[in-house]
């Protein structure tokens, strides 16, 4: 018996511990000062990979999954959509028209929110290539003629190897122009010069192996194609090989309409992306920058710029990042690159933070950063209030899959006119950490949680850990720890009732040892934090819908204290770990009894055209309910 006893002792000492926690994260003191995580109940008809998180101004979460990096989903073209209702918690698939997997997103002006991007087609590792593959430019010089090339069109080589096209495309007829009249012997003469139209697609080979590799530049002919057309339409490629293929980005582009709850096709980009960054302009517009284009190769710094009027694209600064670089709008227009980023491209270019003139397409460099091979999966922030143009950094790993993570967390001091810009260092996160998930809150604090030491939380690596951020302090303070745990394709976003809403993760693994294959989380965990378990909160009734820059709007309010603070927050668009939509505005605040007198700021690049939450905060920090404003 007293062997048996102490056999069972650590399961009971555990069982203990599991127990005691249980009951101690329900106490009203714990909740008062860590806050409280519940799990939300969601029809199993609903659970959705969500890679892509946006709040809208209804009120509503739009969680977009595409084929959720499912293959056979893609393949399958299941591609999916949920929009969430926090007040009701009702949900509602939404059909969908493109896999906008790994797509980039922003908040439109109207309300709208602008999605573009997505996967055209998976990767395949090398160890899992079958078939020589490679990209190829296809030329048509008919000038009479438009050709549609479908899928699976069979180019040939020189010496017959056979490969097809993976997807259709089309070939505009070429150019025919006349040069200026000259002389020739006397004789005026006019000269035609026809150009060559020219679209590019992504061929394998029809049969598998390595004897299909080709080494040399060659051009191929068309199978089915005779006479005039054969010579008219062909095809260049440099070279098929057996490396790894990398997904493969869409030009397609849409707006999701908020009160008719679905998407709303616009012009498609000049350039197909997948894991671009959409970020606002200070006049609205949206500009899309970096992306793996439609054969896997990442973009050269051709970006390209929306116009929410013409809702068509047009060419933008040409300037390199890696995918999803975060890139915040900064006073004066410029636009600050703070490092973070999800990968893809070579460690040596594009990694280095600076600021960004878009205009004259100048870039500064903003030194000072520990670290600074370990900003990719990392987390940026503009802190609040967005008045002091601070930009902070947390965490980051390696390239690649590179175990290395850091803890390093460093603030960026744009509003400085002593000195150039630079990077402070914070105070350290608990561990080193990839994709934390970073929200700002009404009371000025950020709110930090999950992640994982390792890439895609392997060697079992998440890190069930929260805690807030505060920048008037620089110091973190632990929140209660979460009882789900995300890394890869997770994302946090606040909502209009100042709660923490939190999804996804993507797992490389299961377990320690690295052996049993991960599946992708789909629970849904939300953070009610410590200022919604005080006895009171103050509450915003009768007011205008709509501020303007540079004016001032009175509302009626109801506190037990006098209104402190009131912030104008943007809603969150997150996917990757980069939210470059989330901004906090103070707002001045004149009381006089029951009435609020608010004063907007006027600077474009600092309150962006959009809708807004408004939300009034007593002398303790507690906020309102948002009211939702929009700024024209």
């Amino acid at each position: 018996m007293v062997v048996l006893a102490g056999l069972n002792a650590p399961a009971a000492i555990s069982y203990a511990q599991r127990t005691y926690r249980a009951y101690s994260i329900e106490r009203p003191g714990y909740k008062a000062r860590f806050g409280h995580w519940s799990l939300l109940d969601v029809p199993e008809k609903f659970r959705v990979n969500a890679i892509h998180a946006a709040l809208l101004h209804t009120g509503k979460v739009l969680l977009i999954a595409g084929s959720g990096n499912v293959e056979r989903q893609f393949a399958a073209k299941t591609f999916k959509t949920v929009l969430w209702d926090p007040v009701k918690n009702s949900f509602k698939l939404i059909p969908t028209p493109d896999d906008l997997f790994c797509a980039g997103h922003a908040q439109l002006p109207g309300g709208r929110l602008l999605v573009a991007g997505g996967t055209a087609r998976y990767e395949i590792l090398q160890d899992k290539v079958e078939r020589a593959a490679g990209p190829m430019l296809v030329r048509n010089e008919d000038p009479d003629v438009r050709r549609s090339i479908p899928r699976g069109t069979v180019f040939r080589a020189p010496d017959g190897t056979a490969y097809r096209s993976v997807r259709a495309f089309t070939l505009p007829p070429a150019m025919k122009h006349t040069v200026p009249e000259r002389k020739a012997k006397g004789r005026k003469k006019t000269e035609v010069v026809v150009t060559a139209s020219e679209a590019r697609t992504f061929v394998q080979a029809v049969q598998k192996g390595p004897g299909q590799v080709r080494d040399r530049p060659a051009q191929y002919r068309i199978e089915g194609l005779r006479g005039p057309d054969a010579r008219n339409v062909y095809g260049l490629a440099q070279a098929m090989t057996m490396d790894k293929q990398d997904y493969q980005g869409l030009d397609v582009a849409y707006e999701f309409d908020p009160l008719s709850e679905r998407y709303v096709p616009v012009d498609p980009m000049a350039e197909s992306r997948w894991y671009p960054t959409l970020v606002t302009l200070e006049d609205g517009r949206v500009l899309a920058v970096s992306g793996l284009d439609d054969v896997g190769r990442i973009i050269e710094g051709k970006n390209e710029i929306f116009d929410p009027r013409t809702r068509t694209w047009s060419k933008g600064p040409d300037r390199y990042f890696p995918t999803y670089p975060a890139l915040f709008l900064t006073r004066g227009g410029k636009l600050f690159y703070s490092g973070s980023n999800a990968g893809y491209g070579p460690a040596d270019k594009g990694r280095v933070p600076g600021l960004w003139d878009v205009h004259r397409n100048t870039f500064a460099p903003v030194p000072g950063l520990e670290d600074p091979d370990l900003l990719e999966t990392s987390a940026s922030v503009l802190l609040p209030p967005a008045q002091d143009q601070k930009v902070m950094v947390l965490g980051g790993g390696g390239v690649g899959e590179s175990a290395r993570s850091t803890p390093r967390t460093a603030v960026a001091d744009l509003k400085t006119r002593a000195a150039r810009p630079r990077f402070r260092g914070g105070p350290d996160l608990p561990q080193g950490t990839r994709y934390l998930s970073s929200v700002i809150l009404p009371d000025d604090t950020v709110f930090t949680t999950g992640g994982s030491v390792d890439y895609r939380g392997k060697n079992d690596s998440d890190i069930r850990k929260a805690q807030f951020y505060s920048p008037k302090r620089n110091t973190f303070r632990p929140a209660a720890d979460p009882a789900v745990a995300r890394n890869y394709h997770s994302s946090a976003l606040l909502l209009p009732d100042g709660r923490v809403a939190t999804f996804g993760s993507d797992p490389l693994y299961a377990d320690r040892d690295n052996t049993r294959t991960g599946t992708f989380e789909q629970r849904v965990e939300i953070y009610t934090p410590p200022y919604l378990y005080r006895t009171s909160r103050p509450a915003l009734e009768d007011g205008p819908t709509e501020l303007r820059r540079g004016s001032t709007a009175t509302f009626g309010v109801w506190s037990a204290g006098r209104i402190a603070t009131a912030r104008l927050i943007r809603p969150s668009a997150v996917t990757h770990t980069t939210d470059v939509e989330q901004r906090s505005v103070a707002l001045p605040v004149d009381q006089h009894g029951r009435k609020l007198r608010l004063s907007v700021p006027k600077d474009p690049t600092l309150v962006p055209r959009g809708w807004y939450m408004l939300f009034v905060s007593d002398r303790r920090g507690t906020p309102s309910v948002a009211k939702w404003v929009h700024v024209p």
